[in-house]
C-alpha cells in the first residue's frame, strides 16, 4: 500500500501563505484520485481539494476556492496544496489521501458526496493561522 507523508504545516499570521506537500512512497500512476482533507478540533473532517492524476482535474471546497490550489509533481511523486490568504478558520490538521481504481467519474463522485473513502492516508500536518 502506498505510504503518504505530509509536510509543510506551520503557524502563520492571517493573510499569510503556506505550501503543504504530500510525498508518496512509490510512483503514483495515472488514474489515482487524491485529496487534501482537514480536521479542526471538535469538527468533522472535511474535504479541501481533490486531484485526479489521470487528467489533472481538480476540486475545491467553496471555503477555499480562489485561495488554495492543488498541484502534482509526478517526477517527485508529490502532491502539493498551495494555501494563500490564510484565515484563522483554516486552522486544522491537514491530511492527504489517495484512492485507486475509481476513475475520473468515481473520483468526481467521491468529491461530490464529500466521501473520505480513500485507501491511503498520511499522518497529517498542523496548520495554525492566528489573527
Amino acid at each position: 500500500q502506498v505510504q503518504l507523508v505530509e509536510s509543510g504545516g506551520d503557524s502563520v499570521q492571517a493573510g499569510g501563505s503556506l505550501r503543504l506537500s504530500c510525498a508518496a512512497s512509490e510512483y503514483i500512476r495515472s488514474g489515482v484520485c487524491m485529496g487534501w482533507f482537514r480536521q479542526a478540533p471538535g469538527k468533522p473532517r472535511e474535504g479541501v481539494a481533490g486531484f485526479y492524476t489521470g487528467n489533472g482535474g481538480t476540486f475545491y471546497a467553496d471555503s477555499v476556492k480562489g485561495r488554495f490550489a492543488v498541484s502534482r509533481d509526478s517526477a517527485k511523486n508529490t502532491l502539493y496544496l498551495q494555501m494563500n490568504s490564510l484565515k484563522p478558520e483554516d486552522t486544522a490538521v491537514y491530511y492527504c489521501a489517495a484512492q485507486f481504481g475509481v476513475g475520473w467519474s468515481g473520483c468526481s463522485g467521491l468529491w461530490a458526496r464529500g466521501s473520505s473513502a480513500y485507501a491511503s492516508w498520511g499522518q497529517g500536518t498542523q496548520v495554525t493561522v492566528s489573527s
